[in-house]
């Protein structure tokens, strides 16, 4: 590309002339699009990150310097940068759905309850066995119910499951007016 053409580019971009950035997308578009195709290994998301590039040199086009680099060298920067960061943020939002190794939801919250102070441990002894020990790991354990889950190898809907029905068991001890 000639020094002319590039600073015309420039100088219509500084100016917020359309023309500029019809030009730029023209003689730059496939290559920077190439460039976000090669980091992000996506289509999709390539079209993403040049879009974004190209508002990005078109907002900051007044910090371009043509005596510290070539227009395309710094056009490149700014469309890899936008390809790295939109592949972190993909990632991040990732890591951040439910994990069920790492979450928390399974947490019955039964820290502020003390089990002594209502007779539970005595109540306990009259239900089934699976029932029973179920209850045990997550009141007295203070296990989760996936770690219930694991530490009894027993399924975690089997888990749920045995904690509501032994719960609704325990319900009918305490208040029989709910039956």
């Amino acid at each position: 590309m000639s020094k002319l053409l590039e600073r015309n580019i420039v100088e219509l971009l500084k100016n917020r002339d359309d023309k500029g950035m019809a030009m730029l997308y023209d003689h730059y578009g496939d290559t920077l699009f190439g460039v976000a195709l090669k980091i992000t290994k996506d289509e999709d998301l390539a079209k993403d990150v040049l879009q974004l590039s190209l508002m990005k040199i078109w907002k900051k086009i007044d910090t371009y310097d043509n005596s510290k680099s070539k227009l395309f060298t710094w056009m490149f920067r700014i469309t890899r940068n936008t390809a790295i960061d939109k592949i972190r943020s993909a990632n991040l939002k990732s890591d951040q759905e439910i994990q069920i190794e790492v979450s928390d939801v399974y947490n019955l919250g039964v820290e502020s309850v003390n089990p002594d102070h209502i007779d539970i441990r005595k109540h306990l002894n009259s239900l089934d066995a699976k029932y029973k020990i179920v209850m045990e790991a997550l009141f007295f354990e203070g296990l989760t119910q996936q770690e219930a889950s694991e530490a009894l190898d027993i399924p975690l809907g089997t888990i749920k499951s045995r904690l509501k029905i032994g719960l609704r068991e325990l319900r009918r001890i305490f208040d029989p007016a709910t039956l």
